[in-house]
């Protein structure tokens, strides 16, 4: 049984610390994915949409620490009573998203790896196996070293540094960056589906009256030869196809689609916020210094963001800046830069580099 239990311990440790870590790179992306879950639409309790920052930090880290708790046999029964409640938890969140066909991406593994939701429940239903496991087994997860004050110190240590590492890249950016948006890719790239890319396959299922009996129908989307009274259709995605990793990325006005215009710019400089009434007021500060210069050096700058076009009016004339906001959708700019205001600095649609703007001096111009 021992032997079982180590490499429980092993699997579950390391799952956890590779899952924590790479949420806690993007604290802020996950946040946005809890205010989804939280949202009328799937587990309807808004009243937490304002503290999705706040639990996603909470939650990350705590993932970390009880993978870096098991592998040390810290406090074993803490940490796996926590396990097996955190893991009871998010199998019941994976399967309601998967059920109910709610969520489309879990966000267990962020940006890094997506699971459809069918397939992070059933990596949830795994680890549940496997966190049984080490409860069946718990007298067995000893400490890793002899002298207590050394586990101690190791666990404390990954709190703080887990801790540390969320407050850096909230006031920076995520260190690694997993979207489609960065460095080095080229974002016109990212919107084309080749010719040979995977079609969607839709499934129809049709309902008709034949001799006053209603029967059932199924065909690939072309109308079926009945001869009876049409009742009505539904549709089901079998197969989404080729999907580009950029969707919904747009340069708008509300007359013309500009995005091909400004991203065969040699020099563009993109400042983005999603939504203007809750961009960062220091970060606001220095656009107008940070723009006026990128315009003297020949950069076209522009601005986009999701509100309305008279709060861009007003936020333009309050804040001085000489140069124009144009439209794109809130999800793809929360994709593009977590922050706002984020700067995102391009040569002919490629990203060359984007900042936060706490580090707006760091962009080269």
């Amino acid at each position: 049984m021992k032997y079982i239990v180590a490499v429980s311990r092993i699997f579950v440790g390391v799952l956890f610390i590779i899952s924590g870590f790479i949420k806690l790179n993007d604290p802020l992306g996950f946040s946005y994915k809890l205010q989804e879950y939280f949202s009328a639409d799937v587990l309807n309790i808004p009243f937490l949409e304002p503290y999705a920052l706040i639990i996603s930090i909470l939650v990350v880290v705590f993932e970390v620490v009880l993978g870096v708790f098991l592998l040390i046999g810290y406090k074993s029964k803490f940490t796996v009573y926590s396990l097996l409640a955190m893991i009871v938890f998010f199998t019941f969140l994976t399967f309601y998203s998967a059920y109910f066909d709610k969520v489309k991406d879990c966000g267990c593994f962020g940006d890094a790896l997506k699971l459809t939701p069918w397939e992070s429940f059933t990596k949830d239903i795994i680890l549940l196996f496997f966190i049984l496991i080490l409860v069946a087994g718990i007298k067995h997860i000893k400490p890793l070293f002899g002298r207590p004050v050394i586990t101690t110190a190791i666990a404390l240590l990954s709190f703080l540094a887990s801790l540390s590492f969320a407050y850096y890249v909230l006031m920076h950016l995520p260190a690694i960056d997993f979207r489609a948006y960065k460095v080095g890719a080229n974002i016109q790239e990212g919107m084309t589906v080749p010719d040979d890319a995977p079609k969607p396959v839709q499934e129809f299922t049709w309902t008709f009256k034949v001799d006053g009996a209603e029967q059932i129908f199924v065909t690939d989307g072309s109308y079926p030869t009945v001869d009876g009274e049409y009742v009505g259709v539904e549709s089901k995605v079998i197969d989404p196809g080729y999907e580009p990793p950029v969707v919904d990325f747009s340069i708008e006005t509300e007359d013309e689609d500009l995005t091909t215009y400004f991203l065969e710019k040699d020099k563009l400089i993109m400042i983005i916020m999603y939504n203007l009434a809750t961009a960062e007021p220091d970060g606001v500060a220095k656009l107008k210094t940070f723009s006026d210069e990128a315009l003297k050096k020949g950069y076209t700058v522009i601005g986009l963001s999701a509100s309305g076009g008279e709060e861009k009016a007003r936020f333009k004339a309050k804040h001085k800046l000489n140069f124009d906001f144009y439209l794109c959708d809130e999800k793809a700019l929360k994709t593009v830069v977590r922050a706002s205001p984020g700067i995102v600095k391009l040569e002919k649609g490629t990203v060359v580099q984007k900042v936060h703007w706490n580090d707006v001096e760091a962009i080269k111009l």
